[in-house]
């Protein structure tokens, strides 16, 4: 059985995430416990709220250094709504620019839309080499509820270095739905809250990546 972390930084849906992993065969762990969040089998980042407030809970538990430590060492995490939002570099937030992570170039702002927050079920368009929604039909629907997310994607390396797998979304305009970068993958919606498709994709990321 996969030993899994929620990491608690003060934000996110840490309880369903909990239920939702565990109802997949997951041995879960809710701590901010460094040590425990960098050995474990799978890390999960959720996130819910501001932009800011996330990243200064996260720096708070140094949620930065364990991302990078378990990257280097081929480990895998999955952000989770504005636990995704914070791989990022930058957010923008009614004006006011925060730093990122930093694992992948580009910046959070606002949707384009007249009903924001997005809010409610969705279809997402994923690559066809995506393991995340392997086995899963096109028109498969997915919960999001956010008001920011990344419009581009800006990381393309040069070979031999693989391309990320993106999967996108639409809400008066293209987003970016989530994405698959070696151990690194993050959803802008919410697997958790997704019932039987959302169970899917969590059971498909622990059976590629917590061996």
């Amino acid at each position: 059985m996969a030993s899994v972390v929620v990491l608690d930084y003060g934000s996110g849906n840490l309880r369903s995430a909990e239920r939702a992993l565990r109802r997949v065969g997951a041995d879960v762990e809710v701590t901010s416990d460094f040590r425990t969040a960098v050995e474990c089998d799978a890390l999960v980042v959720p996130g819910v709220g501001a932009y800011a407030a996330c990243m200064e809970g996260l720096l708070g538990v140094k949620g930065d250094r364990i991302i990078g430590r378990r990257l280097a060492g081929g480990r895998p995490v999955l952000g989770i709504c504005v636990g995704m939002q914070v791989l990022f570099e930058r957010g923008i937030e009614h004006g006011v620019e925060t730093e990122g992570c930093g694992q992948w170039p580009g910046t959070v702002d606002r949707l384009r839309a007249e009903i924001v927050p997005h809010m409610g079920w969705n279809t997402v368009r994923f690559p066809e080499k995506s393991v995340l929604f392997q086995g899963m039909p096109e028109d498969t629907r997915f919960y999001f509820v956010h008001s920011y997310a990344a419009r581009s994607w800006e990381l393309h390396p040069e070979p031999p270095m693989p391309t990320p797998l993106v999967t996108w979304a639409d809400h008066g305009g293209e987003f970016v739905a989530a994405a698959e970068n070696g151990p690194l993958s993050a959803t802008q919606f919410h697997p958790e809250k997704s019932g039987d498709a959302g169970a899917q994709l969590l059971e498909n990321w622990l059976r590629e990546w917590a061996r």
